[in-house]
């Protein structure tokens, strides 16, 4: 145990004698090692201890929490977008070659704490992670989310200790928008079903991530072709870091966008769909605000030896997909089936009812070959 203390007290002497002294004394930046401590936490938390704690629970329903959490998301990344122009993006740097800034200057300084603060918002966004597990959506926490979110706090920690400001910021810059973006789209969909039409932007969000990973890859590694007073090595840390997030989000792009379209497209040419337009969400919490089945009924219509079961969701008596299920006494001719779950002339009317009283001609011909069938016995 003592050789590990001797370790890291080297290793934070190490760090101070070449960090920034602008930072050194600020809370997390003494040393990476209370930093790593807590992405390890969170990966314990979300992986391992939250879902065992919630495996016999039952899910909770935040809807009011996640509106206000995203709300404030907003705010604190239009804010954070704000200082970093103001600290040097609107005007005073350059996007071919920024140098950091060292000294005390306003501009400098301004940067400087915006940096940090961009560093403390990483953590707050371990709360995306930590909803999905109160809320039991444990296919949400997956391998890009927890990497995603867990990698951010300890990259943006070396980023602060020895460069904060100049050229990396611009990761920060771009970043912040682009969370704007997410966490106002998140909002949305937590207050509801009826925000889903203003929501029609939903798929570009992966987009958007994957173009801001390639801006932030070509900014950063131009500096390996120039000559510019910045550390080649937070080129490659940053411009690496781009990489591996932009490849991560194009397998989730495809996974998430692509196979699915294509399994709904086979879907939708077999007559199998999820009723009243219910899909699942891929997204951080869209998934309250999609509506849930529920069972539309009309007034049942008599028929001989009993009443006629109520048309649920464009399905009469059961009748769906093409396979008819037998009326009265398991005889039912072969005009009361209807063909890949579709309606007459335009298949479903609203809320899933059929239309044009086909439904009705269907039952009423069942009865009357039931009756005849009667009067020849």
């Amino acid at each position: 145990m003592a050789l590990i203390m001797k370790y890291i007290d080297t290793v934070t002497r190490y760090l101070d004698s070449h960090g920034d002294s602008r930072t050194k004394d600020w809370p997390m930046m003494s040393s990476p090692f209370p930093t790593l401590a807590v992405c390890l936490t969170y990966v314990y938390l979300v992986k391992v201890l939250g879902p065992r704690l919630m495996e016999n629970r039952k899910p909770l329903h935040l809807q009011n929490t996640l509106v206000l959490y995203n709300a404030i998301q907003v705010v604190f990344s239009a804010w954070l977008f704000y200082e970093c122009l103001m600290g040097g993006w609107w005007g005073a740097y350059s996007f071919r070659c920024q140098p950091v800034d060292y000294t005390d200057s306003a501009t400098s300084r301004r940067m400087v704490h915006a940096c940090w603060w961009y560093y403390f918002s990483k953590f707050t966004e371990f709360m995306d992670t930590i909803f999905f597990v109160l809320r039991k959506k444990t296919s949400q926490v997956t391998t890009l989310h927890v990497i995603h979110h867990g990698c951010m706090p300890m990259s943006v920690w070396f980023g602060v200790k020895f460069t904060p400001g100049g050229h990396s910021t611009f990761f920060g810059l771009l970043n912040t928008f682009v969370h704007i973006v997410m966490y106002t789209y998140y909002m949305f969909s937590a207050m509801g079903p009826q925000y889903q039409k203003y929501l029609w932007w939903k798929k570009y969000l992966t987009t958007l991530q994957m173009v801001q990973f390639i801006l932030i890859m070509v900014h950063a590694f131009q500096l390996l072709f120039i000559d510019c007073n910045y550390p080649k090595a937070f080129v490659w840390w940053i411009g690496m870091h781009a990489v591996m997030f932009f490849f991560l989000f194009n397998e989730f792009y495809k996974a998430a966008y692509r196979n699915r379209l294509m399994k709904k497209n086979a879907l939708l040419a077999n007559g199998h769909a999820k009723p009243n337009g219910y899909c699942k969400s891929i997204n951080a919490h869209d998934d309250l605000a999609m509506p849930q089945p529920t069972a539309a009924t009309v007034t049942p219509v008599s028929k001989a030896n009993g009443s006629v079961a109520p048309l649920t969701n464009g399905h009469a008596n059961g009748l769906s997909n093409g396979y008819g299920k037998q009326l009265a006494n398991g005889n039912a001719p072969a005009s009361t089936t209807t063909q890949n779950g579709s309606g007459h002339k335009g298949g479903a009317g609203p809320n899933g009812l059929l239309t044009n009283g086909y439904a009705t001609k269907l039952l009423d011909d069942a009865s009357q070959d039931l009756k005849q069938r009667k009067t020849q016995k």
